[in-house]
């Protein structure tokens, strides 16, 4: 049984309705490594409505938070920002209304594109039409017991007269006024950075900010949340989990979601994913060098308490290709083995939006990386894999999708040992008599084979053989005439994909 439906069967046992909640605070680019959160709780949702369970996913954009420091990826100049709304900076290239905006909207656009349809709530819109204003006045009327809480559990030694509530300074807009008096409506506060004192009437949006220890068990309250995933960080012990529950229960009077914890995604060779310290990759640009439902399937394969290594590199060849084997499975081209636990749920969770009629005839993502070199275009890449795949209109406009996003990676992320150049006129090279003889006869038996990768790549080493050379020095020569370099993609596939008139035509011109 898949993880996501043995998650939905708990819930569905708790309650008729379910909301489950997902966020994130867009402070900079939102990486695929936070998309194991939304990804974790859309798979539970669409397996709650698979058993008939009502159920609601959110979204919420933490866009009233403060922009903690100047991140590498900012200019120095935004240094006058720290401290403010991130819904209230400038966005960084000018195109959007705003600095969350700026990282938000791409992100939204990936949701999109991967199937993922929630409820869109913005924090700083929350506050600002007032939601939170109860949720405030109960945290503010309860200050003693959140201290008491987070001295407990969290082991925070607060000021005795510390108050769960951050003013939005009017001198500077920074969200780090302190109150110093309170009595409801009004509150009194002095700004920790500028030092500017006043006073605030708290039932008008968006004057502040709940810390975010007692902002997230409020949003539970607020939008009755009865399911959320996060990271192992918010779970290790004092953290916000262990104190938001305590607080939603004695602060609020409701129960605390049904929990679930997720590994982090790391950057193969260099760690934990973390937009502030620029080592991560964001959403949409692994949608730019991935099928949707490849990226969906990544997360779909794993259970989320799996650590996941994600690999730009080889590693991105593999999940397509191992995707496209979760579809032969699911259509009984072939058979199910323990490497691929419930391969069908996964490759029906994986779909963005509907399950294919029937499956693809495309070939592998590692094939279709050399092809896409030696074709000068799509169509040229179609008229050579039409000569050994069945390519139905469904299956073109796939193969388009694919060719665009190989392209992208190609470009941009593909090792070097992947990538060559087609000479299609004769490159400037030497080869010496040996060569020479070995391309002679190496010709006579090209023009009698069957022209299939195999048959090629044992006719090269037979040939290579009967002419006393190095199979080495023999695929080098192969790889000088057509790239001018001494190394190449898989001989046989590589050969295959020129076709027989291009490589027997260019053996001749050199014997």
């Amino acid at each position: 049984m898949h993880w996501a439906d043995v998650v939905a069967e708990k819930l569905a046992g708790k309650a008729k309705k379910h909301v489950l909640a997902t966020a994130i605070t867009p402070s900079g680019p939102i990486h695929v490594g936070n998309l194991r959160e939304v990804m974790t709780t859309e798979a539970i949702y669409r397996a709650l409505k698979d058993i008939g369970t009502e159920a609601e996913l959110i979204y919420i954009g933490d866009t009233f938070d403060p922009l903690r420091k100047v991140y590498p990826f900012l200019p120095s100049s935004y240094e006058k920002y720290v401290g403010k709304p991130i819904a209230e900076i400038p966005c960084p290239c000018e195109e959007h209304e705003n600095y969350a905006m700026h990282f938000l909207e791409p992100f939204l656009n990936s949701l999109e594109e991967i199937g993922v349809k929630p409820k869109i709530y913005l924090a700083h819109e929350l506050y600002k039409e007032g939601v939170y204003n109860e949720a405030i006045k109960i945290a503010l009327d309860n200050a003693d017991k959140i201290r008491e809480i987070m001295k407990r559990i969290a082991g925070r030694e607060l000021p005795d007269k510390w108050m769960p509530f951050n003013v939005k300074c009017e001198n500077c807009g920074r969200l780090d006024g302190e109150i110093t008096e309170y009595n409801y409506p009004s509150a009194s506060y002095k700004c920790k950075v500028c030092g500017y004192e006043g006073s605030i009437d708290l039932r008008k949006g968006g004057v502040g900010k709940l810390p975010w220890r007692v902002d997230w068990p409020a949003r539970w309250k607020i939008f009755n949340v009865t399911f959320e995933a996060f990271g192992k960080d918010h779970a290790a012990a004092g953290s916000s989990w262990d104190t938001g529950k305590e607080i939603v229960k004695a602060v609020y009077n409701h129960e605390p979601p049904m929990p679930l914890v997720y590994e982090f995604i790391h950057l193969k060779g260099r760690g934990a994913m973390h937009g502030s310290t620029g080592v991560a990759v964001a959403a949409e640009e692994v949608l730019k060098m991935l099928p949707p439902e490849v990226l969906r399937f990544l997360f779909m394969k794993y259970e989320p308490f799996r650590h996941i290594e994600f690999d730009t590199g080889f590693g991105l060849l593999d999940l397509v290709d191992e995707y496209d084997r979760y579809e032969r499975i699911y259509f009984g081209l072939e058979e199910e083995t323990t490497g691929t636990k419930d391969a069908k749920r996964v490759y029906e969770l994986s779909q963005p939006y509907k399950v294919p009629d029937k499956p693809s005839a495309l070939p592998s993502y590692r094939h279709l990386a050399v092809v896409a070199q030696i074709g000068r275009n799509f169509e040229e890449v179609v008229e050579i894999l039409k000569r050994k795949h069945d390519l139905s209109d469904a299956d073109l406009k796939r193969l388009k999708q694919r060719y665009e996003k190989i392209l992208y990676w190609l470009e941009k992320y593909a090792p070097e040992e992947i990538k060559f150049h087609l000479h299609y006129e004769k490159p400037d090279v030497e080869i010496n008599e040996d060569e020479k003889n070995f391309l002679r006869k190496l010709k006579e038996k090209f023009e009698k084979i069957e022209w299939d990768a195999e048959a090629i790549h044992s006719t090269i080493h037979e040939t290579a053989k009967e002419c006393d050379l190095p199979a080495k020095k023999a695929f080098q020569t192969i790889y000088k005439i057509t790239l001018a370099k001494q190394q190449g993609p898989r001989a046989g596939y590589f050969l295959q994909s020129l076709g027989r008139e291009f490589v027997l035509k260019r053996i001749g011109e050199f014997i």
